[in-house]
């Protein structure tokens, strides 16, 4: 069995798909992408084709040059690639599996099935089983994301019984504001060394004092610098710092909640702070209005996050 290089811990960005105005991938900027997520933003590990990077709206083939272009490019500059290869079908998220572990990915990670559900803890686990056997090399997350998937399992009870069938099992990116199922899952496995990602960007101060040992988040996209404050805060024990960068970015999240939040606005925040044309987002999503733009600069701007001179070629001038 291998492992990875080093525990996946501290930030890893949810990566955006970026499309051209057509709705086509842009592959040609995943390279600029990388450089400025390791250079700007202080992240070095990344979780790719997931909710943030419209994965289930992306073809296998799509799915496979994304995740392929991303190895390419984050060779020797970025610590770990983990691909999300879960899929509807058995059968996509085995070959989608597969395929990570011939590019060199670092490690995979699966969602519930989501339309025909998994009724229980114990068929949920033999589902992921059968996508972690097709790549027995590779470390294997579960993405508990219940507010999307309607799979409303606890993530301790799955804690609880995974390691036992899935002997690569490695951790899980927690997407859910339940800070007790959390909690547990934290306070059941102190000595299984799992690496417990916190996936609710504005919460994740919480989240470290019950014992994160990561984040994965889109924010991290355009946040990471200061989410990386707050992680520096955190470990030297500063708790006031801490708590003051975790206010302040739950400011910038809670003003776009208000406007709306999602996918789409990820995208555009993101071309507007980093520069990079994100494009818009595949149907049934809209891209965001430029209203929206307009407004998320403005309190970018007013929290320190963004200044004028920081400003790229994603400004709303540029916002078609």
């Amino acid at each position: 069995m291998a492992f990875p290089k080093k525990k996946l811990q501290g930030l890893v960005a949810a990566t955006i798909t970026p499309m051209t105005e057509h709705g086509e991938i842009n592959y040609s900027v995943i390279g600029r992408y990388v450089d400025y997520l390791v250079e700007e933003q202080g992240v070095k590990s990344i979780f790719v084709n997931g909710t943030t990077g419209e994965g289930l709206s992306l073809s296998v083939s799509e799915r496979r040059q994304v995740a392929e272009e991303w190895v390419t490019q984050g060779r020797n500059k970025l610590d770990q690639v983990v691909i999300h290869v879960g899929a509807l079908s058995l059968k996509e998220s085995q070959e989608l599996a597969r395929h990570a572990a011939e590019i060199g990915a670092d490690g995979i990670a699966v969602l519930a099935p989501f339309f025909l559900k998994p009724g229980n803890t114990d068929v949920l686990i033999n589902f992921l089983k059968e996508v972690a056997a097709a790549a027995p090399a590779l470390p294997f997350y579960y993405y508990h994301i219940p507010a999307l998937t309607g799979v409303k399992i606890r993530a301790e009870e799955l804690l609880d019984r995974i390691q036992e069938k899935i002997p690569t099992f490695q951790g899980l990116k927690f997407s859910d504001t339940d800070l007790l199922d959390f909690g547990q899952c934290v306070d059941q496995n102190r000595q299984r060394q799992f690496a417990l990602l916190f996936g609710v960007d504005e919460q994740l101060l919480s989240a470290l004092v019950m014992g994160a040992t990561g984040a994965v988040g889109s924010t991290y996209n355009y946040l990471g610098k200061k989410t990386n404050q707050m992680l520096e805060a955190f470990e030297r024990k500063d708790f006031s710092s801490a708590l003051n960068h975790q206010f302040c970015i739950q400011r910038f999240i809670n003003f776009v909640f208000k406007l709306g939040f999602g996918v789409s606005q990820t995208k555009a925040i993101m071309t507007l702070v980093s520069g990079i044309p994100m494009g818009p987002p595949r149907p049934p999503l809209q891209k965001a209005s430029r209203e929206f733009i307009a407004a998320a600069e403005a309190k970018l701007k007013s929290l320190d996050f963004l200044s004028s001179t920081d400003l790229k070629d994603g400004s709303l001038e540029s916002w078609s």
